[in-house]
This record gives C-alpha cells, structure tokens and sequence, in this order.
C-alpha cells in the first residue's frame, strides 16, 4: 500500500474538521442546554469541583433510595451546607427536607429524583425490551443504525449470570419480531433493502463479557473464557440467525486477555468461521493497544478470517489509574489525554491499511478523531464499506448529526436496561462530559477555539507535558533512603506472573519430603522428633519432616541468643536496619517461591499467598526505615550548660510465637522488629507452616545476620512453649494467634522467675469477630464482593475476616439473596488450582473445630447457604456457611470461629446496627457499606475497633496505610506496621552531660539565652 504523506494530510484533517463544525454552527448537545435542569447541573459541575464529586456520588446512589424519608435525608446529607456553591433549587431543597415530609419537601425531593432520573434516561434508550426496540425504531426513522447493549449490575453469582443472558434474548425476540420490516438505510427498495448502507446487517449487539461469567478471573484465563462462552454463544447463535452482527466489548485491562482469547475462540470455532460478522473493541488509552491490535490482525491473516475492531478512546480511565497506584503497579493508561488521541490517529491508520482483512469502527465525538479517520481513508482509498462511525446515544447531537451529513454510516451506541445499572453508566458519561479535557465540554460548552479543537494531538502533547514538568521530586526518606512505598500487588494479567507462580510451584514440590532442622547460634540441630507438615489438600502429601525442639533445646537457643543480644545491640541502628533492606531484597528475588510454598503448606490462594509475601518485604522495609528515623539520639531541652540525649537501646532476648495463617508476613514482621531495635530472637513458628518459618531463618541468615541473633526453634507447645515464655532472660514476648493461648502467655509472663531482673513485655495480636454494616443505600455490587471476600477469602481464616453482617431492614432482602446466590457460585477446591476461590483449611483439628461451629450455627439459625460440594479425596474442607436469624446472645455471633461461617444479622436502624457490631469483647476489624456521609461519620465515632473500613472489606491490611492491631480482646501492643510498633521493642534511655567547667559553658548555635 503506498505511503501516505503525513505533512499533506494535516491541512486536510484541519479542513476537514472546519467544514464540519459549520455544518454544525449554533447547535450544542441537549447536556449543556442551560434552559434544562440537565444543563444547569452540568453547568454547576464544570464550575465547581466539590458540586460535582457530591452530585455525581448522589447520582450513585439515588436508586437506592425508595422512600421519602431517605431520599429527604441524603438531599439533606449531600446539598445542606448553607455555604456550599451548589444550585439553588437543590439548596432550597436541602434546606427544606428539615420539614420531615411536608408538602413543599415532598415536592422538591420529587422534583429532584425526576430531574435526575431524566438525566439517566437521556443516555438510555429505554428500560425494558419494548421500549428499546421502540426506541430502535424511530432511530432508524431518523437514519441511524443502532448497536444494543443491556446494561447491568455487575454479576456477582451465576444465576445473575443467567438471567443477564435471558434479558440479550428477551430483546433479541423483541427486535425479531419486526425487523425484518424496516428498510435497510441509504439504499433503494430491492436493492440490498436487507442489509445498511448496501452491506451492514440492520441488528448489530453490543455485549460485555464480564456479565456472562461472575467468576472470571485474570488468574484463571482458560476457566473465565469457558465460563463466558458457555453463555454468550447461543447469543450469537440467536443474532446469526437473524443476520445480524456481534461486538465484544472490551472492559477494564483485568479482563483484556480473556477477552481477546474469547473473540479468538468465537471467531474460529467450525460452526462460526464462516460467519464475518463478529466485532471486538479495543481501547485506545491502554499503552499496550496499538501491539494488541497489530496482534489481533496479524492473527486474522493467519487464520484467514476477517475481523471487525470498534476502536474507543476507553471508559475506565480514572479506576485503571487509581488500582495501579494503589498496587504500585506501572500505570497502564496514557496520562495525558493528547496521548490517547494520538494513539486513536496511530491505530486508526493502521487498521485502515488492513482494511481488505479487517472492517472499521470509529467511535469517537471527537471531530479531529473523526476528520482524521475520513481523510486517512480517503488518502488511503479504503472503500465506504470498509469503515463506520458510533457515537453514544443521548450525546453529542449535533455530532451524530454532522456525521449523518458527511459520512451517512452512523451507528449509535445504544444501553437499555434498569436504572439502577444505568446510573452507574450515567456517572460515567457525567464524569466524561465534566473532564476538562472533554472535547464535548471544550467545544459546546466552553467554545474553544477551533484552531486548538482540530490541533495535531502530538503538538497538544508536547504543550501538556511542558506543563507537567514542575512534578513533586520523590520524597527522601530517613538515611537517604526512597521514603516507604509497599511492595507491588502481584498482577495477574501479565502471563509472566501466571507462569511465575506455576513453575514455582513445581519448583516447591521438587524439595517435598526434605528434613528441617533446628537452627541454633546458626548451626544446624537435629532432632530425633520430628512433625510432618503436610498440603491440607491433600494430607498425603508430606512438604516437608520438621524436627521438633524439646526443654534443652530451647535452654540452649535463648543462651546463644542472651550471647549474641550483647553484641548485636551496639551495632549501628544504621547498620541493623541494612541487615532488613538485604533481606527484603532476597524476599523480592524469591517471591514465587515462597508464595507457592505457602499455597502447598497452608492452602492460601495464589493472589493471598503472593499478598503475604508483599507484606513480609513491606515489613523489613518500613521496619529498616523507622529505626533509622528513631535511631539517632534526640536532643531534649535547650537548658544552657547541659546536654540531654534521648535514645533507645533493645530490651533483650525476644520469643516471636508465629501464627500459621500469615505466615511468613507476620512471622518475619514480629522477628525483624525485634532485631532492627536491637534484640536477639529465639522463633517458634507454628507447626502447621514450619517450612514457611525455615524460610526466614534462611533468609537472614544469607542477608548477613549475625549467628544467634536470630535462631530457628520449631517445636511442640506443650513441651516447649512455656520454658520460652517463663525462661528468665527473656525480655519481650511477640505472639500472634488465638485468645485463650495469648491471655495464658501474659498470665505466665507476669509471674517474676528465679533469676529474672525484667518485666517481661507481652506484644500479642490475638482474635476477632469481626463485623460488616450495611447501610440501606450501600453499593450492593461492592458490598456483596466485599462481605464475601472478607468471609471467605483464605477460607475466613484470617484474624481480620467477617463473621457477622449486620444488614438494614429495607435492604435486607435484596442483598441477603445476592450474597446467598455469590456464594452458591463460588469454586471450591485445592488452591494450588487459581481457578478456585476456596480451598481447605489448614489440617484436620481445624476440621473438626469448624465442622463443630457449623453444627451450632446451623442449629442457632436458619441455614441460607451450606456447601458440600468440595472434593471428596480427604482434603482437609469444610462446609461454607451462611445462617440468618442469628441475634448477638447467640454463640455464633460472640464467638471466633476461624473459618467460613458467616452470621447475618438484621437491624432497623444504623445505631442498632453498630450496637450489634460492639456487642462482643473483640475489638480488631470492622466495616461499613455506606453512601451516607452522617452514617459514615457515625460509623468513624461509634464503631470502635482497630481497624475500621468505609465502604471495604474488613481484611487486607497493608504495612503504614493501614497500620494493624486492635484492642479489647482482640490484642494488646500497639499497631504492626505503624509508627509507634518498634517502641514496644526497645528501652528508652537518656543521658544528660553538664558541659559546664569552672563557669564555662560552650555557646551552642541554638542558644537563644544569649543577648
């Protein structure tokens, strides 16, 4: 294909756009129409960001307000600050809302919901399948072709999944019924009067692939496409037999590799091949596109079939950037809009060069986007047939107008569908036609000129990155180091990380059956008792023979470490925290494989096994950094004549007691705080991960720690565990783990030994019964994700999961059978498999304690779910367990259970609701679902515990942001992975120095006595 001249083409694209915009001169779209309450808000929302946060979010959660007393209340909650820039008519409304059901509120607020339910409806075609195909029709009256998609929650369950799939037929019938009735558009009666434009088919279905599969995940590419196909092909079946056309939506990046691996498996399937009309859509803000897309038609001439891409600009664009900082992931987005267009440009081109394989939709409003497709087009000879605009319906009139003058080949975008659904959808087109980049906003409501409108986006480009160039330096942290970030979430749409984790785990099982010794004073002990620790999956299988460590054993660690702590407390804090840093270090290198190990050893999911990991380096990381910022000595006072030191040194030999559920994270956390500050460990890890535990002894010991300092001591509790807690040289007790355990370990440690010249400090990090509120207006889409994560993620064994929901009374229902139905659709199965979400809990006592609580809880309430559907191969499951009916004396809802059993309760009210939560002598995690600002702000007073959660789970803490601990029964120490955790470790010393000799002092520069 010839080249194109780029320089001769720029003129043309500009006059291009030119000739558009004066077909369309004095026309603006119906949003920004100042004489409509539509245009007013939007109006107010360009001029004022905090409007448009409070608007948008009210937006939200509108639906969910069914009665007048909640809708007056959050009118009152979002718009009732009598100093807030906001539209009269919703600050009158707010105001009046105090009037509790009077007629002048009633009329408002009714007002208010129909202005906005107006706003929805103006971006859908209709809300049930007669009104689309209603809508459809007269659509085509006008001389547009349409694309359908069904909107719709996101689906949590498999029946919501099925259901979605009937609504596609439901409208498939409807438009069947009479389509075959319409003319086909642009074209003479008889000739191709079947078809659009001479060559489209007249049905066109848009659908999103994440809505056919509530279990897809990146982790489980193969199962998520399986999963979605099973229900998308007899769609597609149905819309073949109507002639008409399919395109698969693309949706955010998780879900971008399943996506194209399902469009590859319809397009090439036997039955399908000979078929062309099949669609996919590619996002034009996703730095990757541009390969996928070359990819996708490299592809489809090795198969030798043609391909149709609908290319966009991309709808996810503030979510994608947020998860990626959040994770410290590498932003996947273009970060400067020019970016995005001069990708569209880029792309554009290069499937119009392949235009004999692969057919062209431009959706776009953007009338440089589209001006640049015409003429490259033109410049490229690509036939009419080969290329079609889309714009979004409800949008951009005057742009679906001009490209009915100029280029007759308009399709318009078309959602149907719930409201509900659609107010999600309609937030979105808000938050696009409110950016300051919005072309639509820039052209129809700001009237921009036209010159920068139809600007080259490369010269855009350079103009915002010189704006960008005055970026906030990275911050320092303490001893020159990067201040604290954490450790990346693993991302499993990258198939290296997916392969990383499976060879790993064959890596791990290549050690199976080895013996692990004892470490002491960095010599290897072994032992003639040894424990088996084995994959709770399948018992069978032995990770690995521990030695166990008896009384002398035990005598002998804490006197090489009592020698060793005499050293080690005079290296430099400095020099201590590096030991942590090289560590840390060895943590990221071997991450997979201590990852896969604790999948085999105690069950965890990939993703939770690699989270435990992120959380060990996080650990050393934070803890490294903070004993620098605490290590050097702090002057206190500005007396003349003395000098005051303020500093710390470590308490002594330190017993670190590791749980199993953790691992590696809280094991290493608890042992590298002590060493930082100071101390010598002595490690009993549990004897359910005591190959994990081996790990760190190893781990140290290559990143250069001192022999002894830190000593590796797996053994028996009952034979060992009380000479570690009663030895009189220990000076610190570091214990995660169950109530009774840690109160027994404080009631011996209070007990002065023989020999003993310290009190013993107990840091213990015990249980929880955790609650999660949900509010009559919460997101149900992300309450039900949230509540079903936090129950059963890890198999609820995490000291931070939920074991009780407390849910109103007005969404109680509706979320309840929700959650019931998510449940029911989850996979369960070993963890080593990604594709389940649930796999066995830790070994056989475990077992039997849980299967024990199942039978109280089903015995106390009414059983909503209870799954016995895991593998029958004598792996250590148990049944997943939903029971309502459940009050706060039952023993359900006071004691832990440490597994997935989950207690829904009922309350009328939000402080009946927060009584419930406070009702037991816990006090670690808790959350609420909530769009109520006075709920939330209840919520933050009134629901005590460590670690409270707005609208999230109530697990998944993360070293500083979310420091960790809580109080009651639940612990007792400060917070892990906060600013005051080392304290606990260390003992503060001061030294004050009179620096007066024979009346002289020396003149410091910070004096300020002197005249």
């Amino acid at each position: 294909m010839a080249a194109i001249d780029t320089a001769a083409l720029e003129p043309k694209i500009v006059a291009r756009g030119k000739e558009f915009f004066q077909s369309i001169a004095g026309e603006a779209p119906s949003i920004f129409n100042k004489g409509w309450w539509t245009g007013k808000v939007m109006d107010w929302a360009m001029k004022n960001e905090d409007f448009k946060v409070q608007m948008f979010r009210f937006v939200d959660v509108l639906p969910y307000l069914t009665t007048s007393e909640s809708l007056s209340r959050h009118i009152e909650e979002y718009f009732g600050d009598k100093d807030a820039n906001i539209p009269d008519v919703l600050k009158w409304g707010a105001g009046k809302t105090g009037f509790g059901g009077g007629l002048v509120a009633m009329v408002l607020n009714k007002a208010i919901r129909s202005n906005i339910e107006g706003m929805a409806r103006q971006f859908i075609i209709g809300e049930k399948a007669s009104e689309a195909v209603k809508g459809i029709r007269q659509l085509r009256k006008d001389g547009f072709a349409f694309v359908i998609d069904l909107l719709g929650e996101a689906p949590l369950n498999e029946k919501e999944c099925d259901e979605y799939a009937a609504g596609y037929m439901e409208v498939l019938n409807g438009i069947q019924a009479e389509y075959k009735k319409w003319d086909g558009l642009d074209v003479e009666k008889g000739a191709g009067g079947d078809l659009d434009w001479g060559h489209a088919p007249k049905v066109n279905v848009a659908v999103k692939p994440s809505a056919f599969y509530s279990q897809a995940k990146p982790v489980d590419v193969a199962g998520s496409v399986e999963g979605m196909y099973r229900r998308i092909e007899p769609i597609y079946r149905k819309i073949k037999e109507m002639g008409g056309f399919m395109c698969i939506d693309m949706e955010q990046l998780k879900y971008k590799e399943i996506t194209i691996e399902l469009y590859k498996r319809l397009r090439s399937a036997p039955e399908h091949r000979d078929y062309p009309h099949l669609g996919i859509v590619f996002q034009c803000y996703l730095k990757c596109t541009e390969a996928d897309v070359s990819g996708m038609i490299g592809w489809a001439r090795k198969e030798s079939l043609p391909i149709s891409i609908r290319l966009v600009k991309g709808a996810y664009w503030d979510s994608e950037t947020v998860l990626a900082k959040q994770n410290g992931w590498e932003i996947p987005v273009w970060t400067i809009k020019a970016e995005s267009d001069m990708a569209h440009e880029r792309i554009s081109r290069l499937i119009l060069e392949n235009h004999d394989i692969c057919h062209f939709a431009c959706a776009s409003h953007n009338i440089r986007t589209i001006s640049n497709v015409i003429e490259t087009a033109k410049a490229l000879n690509v036939p009419e047939s080969r290329y079609e605009f889309q714009v979004l319906y409800g949008m951009a009139e005057p742009v679906r107008k001009g490209l009915r003058n100029v280029a007759k080949r308009v399709r318009l975008y078309c959602p149907y569908g719930d409201l509900i659904p659609g107010m999600a959808y309609l937030v979105r087109r808000l938050l696009e036609n409110t950016a300051n980049e919005s072309f639509l906003r820039q052209s129809f409501a700001e009237g921009a000129e036209l010159e920068r409108l139809l600007e080259n986006p490369e010269t855009t480009r350079e103009r915002e990155v010189a704006a960008k160039k005055a970026a906030v330096a990275p911050k320092a942290g303490p001893g020159g180091y990067p201040a604290f970030a954490n450790h990346p979430g693993v991302d499993f749409t990258i198939p290296a990380a997916r392969a990383g984790m499976a060879n790993a785990l064959a890596t791990v099982r290549k050690d199976f059956g080895a013996t692990y010794p004892l470490l002491i004073g960095g010599k290897e002990v072994k032992t003639a008792e040894t424990l088996d620790s084995y994959n709770p999956a399948k018992p069978s299988e032995i990770i690995g023979r521990v030695c166990q460590a008896g009384v002398k054993e035990t005598q002998d660690a804490l006197a090489v470490a009592k020698k060793a702590y005499l050293a080690w407390r005079d290296v430099e804090p400095l020099e201590r925290a590096k030991v942590l840093f090289k560590a840390a270090d060895i943590m990221r290198r071997d991450i997979n494989e201590l990852s896969a190990l604790q999948v085999l050893e105690v069950g965890k999911q990939w993703d939770q096994a690699h989270a435990d990991v992120a959380e060990a380096i996080d650990f050393l990381e934070y803890y490294g950094r903070e004993m620098i910022r605490l290590g050097a000595p702090r002057r206190m006072g500005n007396a003349p004549g003395e000098v005051n030191q303020y500093f710390y040194q470590g308490k002594g030999v330190t017993a670190v007691i590791g749980p199993w559920n953790f691992p590696l994270a809280i094991s290493a956390g608890m042992a590298a705080a002590a060493i930082v500050c100071g101390n010598a460990v002595v490690y009993k890890p549990s004897g359910l991960s005591s190959v994990v535990g081996y790990g760190i002894a190893r781990i140290f010991k290559e990143a250069g720690l001192p022999d002894g300092v830190f000593n590796y001591l797996p053994g028996k509790g009952s034979v060992m565990g009380d000479v570690l807690v009663e030895h009189p040289d220990v000076s610190v007790i570091a214990f995660t783990g169950s109530m009774e355990v840690g109160l027994r370990i404080q009631e011996k440690a209070a007990r002065v030994q023989p020999g003993q010249v310290q009190c013993k400090k107990v840091i213990a990090e015990m249980g929880g019964k955790n609650a999660i509120i949900i509010d009559d207006d919460a997101d149900l889409d992300e309450a039900v994700t949230g509540v079903l994560y936090s129950a059963f993620g890890f198999q609820g064994q995490k000291c931070s999961a939920c074991s009780r929901v407390i849910v109103l009374d007005p969404i109680y229902d509706r979320f309840v059978s929700r959650l019931a139905e998510a449940a029911k659709s989850i996979k369960i199965g070993p963890s080593e498999d990604p594709s389940n979400a649930m796999g066995p809990v830790v070994d056989t006592a475990a077992q039997a304690n849980i299967i024990k609580y199942v039978d109280i809880a089903c015995s106390e309430g009414k059983v909503l779910v209870k799954r016995t559907d895991f593998p029958a191969d004598g792996g250590c499951y148990v049944p997943l367990t939903i029971v309502e009916g459940i009050d706060k004396s039952h023993r359900i809802a006071q004691e832990e259970v440490f597994g997935p059993v989950l207690a829904v309760m009922r309350a009328k009210t939000i402080d009946e609701a927060l009584d419930i939560a406070g009702s037991t002598r816990f006090a670690l995690t808790g959350a609420i679902y909530s769009r109520s600002p006075k709920h939330l702000e209840k919520a933050r007073k009134e629901f005590r515990v460590g670690n409270l959660y707005l609208n999230k789970g109530s697990t998944g803490a993360m070293v500083e942001r979310h420091a960790f601990g809580g109080f009651n029964m639940s612990g007792v120490g400060s917070k892990s992975g906060g600013p005051d955790y080392l304290l606990q470790f260390m003992d503060p010393r001061l030294v004050s120095e009179n620096t007066i000799r024979r009346g002289f002092a020396p003149v410091e520069e910070d004096d300020d006595w002197i005249a």
